[in-house]
């Protein structure tokens, strides 16, 4: 019986499937945020929230925080154009649809169908400047049947387009080669001047210390070459880099980095920004 639900869940859900318990206890959670007003417009059924916590207040809070990161930390303007790499189903981006103004444009790309048709729906109609687009990208967690290898998609979007581009949680589910590929789109549709905001898990002394002391909130045990994971058959799952490797990929690829990084709580830290690591950079 329950795989049965988990096989009609899979078909309208893409992406991570979820327990069949979960599928009940989010559209539980739904039918009652509905009744109590508690769920605008453009925020998703908890249900269909794939790539993060599954519940409204959480979605709604992430956007705000992230918007307040654009603004103050990347100096994002209402009249820029800006691409979200792995937009997911619009958590960080629906408080964006009250920031940009009429000039400003947004485009969005996700290898995950159910966010791209969520977000096309509900978004694209109301706000004519927000534009999303399926990428049939292969991911073993994410999209296991996709089209296309990460290491060799190219962006559909033409060079030096783009005034920012952010990255949330989007290499904490991919490999070495797949991330080098990307980054090396990053900066070719980048214009000179033009910032990136990317989120990671960062290996580096401090948090190491606290994954070996279990302070962290994911344990990291699998070593690699690059990098270290919770899952060695499917490490996408989360994937946590060595902080070398990466800086020296911002400096292969001309992406100055704005200091200081602005380190996470993922893994234990008591002073940080958010959850996980922000690096900021700009084009040179």
């Amino acid at each position: 019986m329950k795989n049965n639900i988990k096989n009609i869940i899979k078909k309208f859900i893409p992406g991570p499937i979820i327990s069949a318990a979960v599928y009940i206890r989010c559209s539980l959670r739904d039918i009652i945020d509905l009744l109590l007003g508690r769920r605008a417009p453009l925020i998703p059924p908890t249900r269909l929230m794939f790539d993060g916590s599954r519940d409204s207040l959480t979605f709604k809070k992430n956007g705000e925080e992230f918007l307040r990161y654009y603004i103050k930390l990347c100096d994002l303007k209402p009249n820029e154009k800006i691409l979200d790499v792995g937009c997911g189903i619009g958590r960080k981006m629906v408080t964006l649809t009250k920031y940009l103004d009429e000039n400003g444009r947004y485009e969005g790309f996700d290898i995950v169908r159910a966010g791209i048709d969520w977000c096309t729906k509900r978004i694209s109609t109301k706000y004519p400047n927000f534009h999303f687009q399926l990428a049939d990208v292969f991911n073993k967690y994410y999209n296991p049947k996709g089209k296309y290898k990460a290491s060799e998609y190219r962006f559909p979007f033409g060079n030096e387009f783009f005034d920012f581009v952010v990255l949330g949680s989007v290499f904490t589910h991919m490999l070495p080669e797949d991330m080098e590929n990307y980054f090396s789109e990053i900066a070719r549709v980048l214009k000179r001047g033009g910032r990136c905001l990317i989120t990671f898990f960062l290996l580096n002394r401090k948090s190491l210390e606290l994954i070996m002391a279990k302070k962290s909130t994911l344990d990291f045990k699998y070593e690699m070459e690059k990098y270290r994971t919770i899952n060695v058959n499917m490490p996408e799952v989360a994937v946590c880099y060595d902080q070398l490797y990466v800086l020296d990929l911002y400096k292969k690829y001309r992406l100055k980095i704005n200091e200081p990084i602005h380190y996470g709580s993922w893994c234990g830290r008591r002073d940080f920004l958010s959850y996980q690591d922000i690096i900021i950079a700009t084009k040179v």
